[in-house]
């Protein structure tokens, strides 16, 4: 295929991707909005509080939305280009299904890397400003996950923190450590804790130790003291910001942390292999839309198959979401649960591009 046929299906398809991200992403922001309208008015949160908040987490709303939009633009670009006879044209000047796959597939690669960099740099870092922000505004405290707070396991001890702030400090920090022979040696009572970037340590303040010892047991009160623990907060983040719009790093450093505690971590791997295997999904999408653009049939509107792309690209986020909540209770490999989705519409794009061409 000639690059000026190349760039001039790259730019229909471009042009009519971005304008269904552009209607999707109002309409989602409109059922955002609509969405904190129960909270507007309530602990100070207000009508700008939310509609910062809903611009906020557009970016992740932009990763999650990629390969429905990137199907329903090339669906629509390529079926109009088949009701004019262009592709017609183009198979009848030499182009053949797998010179159409190869330029597809290079277009693709441009959606895929711009799907990676807004799934791991963009959104992340948006979403939890966007949590931060809405906190903030209320007063709240990160949800905490029992009545008697956060409870993480950090090596052979034990850490309860009952209130997690927007800025990641702690308030009312116990440490329970304990010994080679996992006998209880100490608890600590913090105040208030705060991460110091620098030295990569808590500062713990209004400290009260109580030491266990062999007969006796001994009261310290510490106005202030350096607690080093692999409790980051990034490891906190993971209260404020759902797995899935966590960057790869983060799933990473909290799945080592979860591990290296003998804790079950499939749900971060899940999300991680999701991570990866997401923004490829956006090939199995553009891959989904060429048989419906070969199959030209001037009874069928292109308006009837985007259509049928928009419920293939429901169905495709729906099954997503449903094998990964399928991976967690029946403890499938994480790999399996994330890839299974992108295999099962590969096969039917397969089986029907096939179809299309015996005809």
């Amino acid at each position: 295929m000639t690059r000026v046929l190349a760039f001039y299906l790259a730019r229909e398809i471009m042009s009519a991707t971005a304008l269904v991200l552009v209607a999707f992403l109002g309409l989602f922001a409109f059922f955002d909005f609509i969405n904190e309208m129960d909270s507007i008015g309530r602990d100070g949160y207000e009508v700008h509080h939310a509609l910062i908040y809903v611009a906020m987490i557009l970016p992740g709303r932009v990763y999650e939305l990629m390969p429905i939009v990137v199907l329903i633009g090339t669906l629509y670009a390529l079926t109009s280009l088949a009701r004019h006879s262009e592709i017609t044209v183009m198979r009848a000047s030499g182009m053949s299904t797998l010179d159409l796959l190869t330029t597809l597939g290079a277009i693709g690669s441009f959606f895929v890397v711009l799907t990676f960099v807004f799934g791991e740099y963009l959104a992340p870092p948006a979403e939890r400003a966007a949590q931060q922000w809405r906190l903030t505004a209320t007063g709240s405290a990160v949800s905490q996950q029992l009545r008697s707070g956060l409870w993480v396991k950090d090596g052979g001890n034990f850490i309860n923190v009952r209130v997690v702030r927007p800025d990641r400090s702690m308030e009312a920090v116990r440490i329970f450590e304990f010994d080679r022979e996992h006998t209880l040696a100490s608890i600590s009572e913090a105040r208030s804790g705060a991460y110091d970037e620098a030295e990569k340590i808590w500062r713990l303040t209004g400290v009260v130790q109580t030491r266990f010892l062999d007969d006796a047991t001994e009261v310290v009160n510490l106005p202030e003291i350096s607690w080093r623990s692999d409790l980051s907060p990034e490891i906190l983040s993971v209260l404020i910001v759902s797995p899935e719009r966590m960057s790869l790093a983060t799933l990473y450093a909290y799945i080592s942390h979860l591990r290296e505690n003998r804790q079950n971590a499939d749900r971060f791997e899940i999300a991680l292999w999701k991570k990866v295997v997401y923004p490829f999904a956006v090939l199995v999408m553009i891959a989904l839309a060429v048989p419906f653009a070969l199959a030209h049939d001037r009874a069928n509107t292109a308006s009837v198959k985007v259509f049928l792309g928009v419920m293939l690209g429901v169905g495709f986020h729906l099954l997503n979401g449903l094998f990964s909540n399928l991976g967690v209770i029946h403890a499938w490999t994480p790999a399996l649960a994330a890839l299974t989705p992108s295999v099962l519409f590969l096969v039917a794009a397969a089986v029907m591009l096939f179809m299309v061409e015996r005809r």
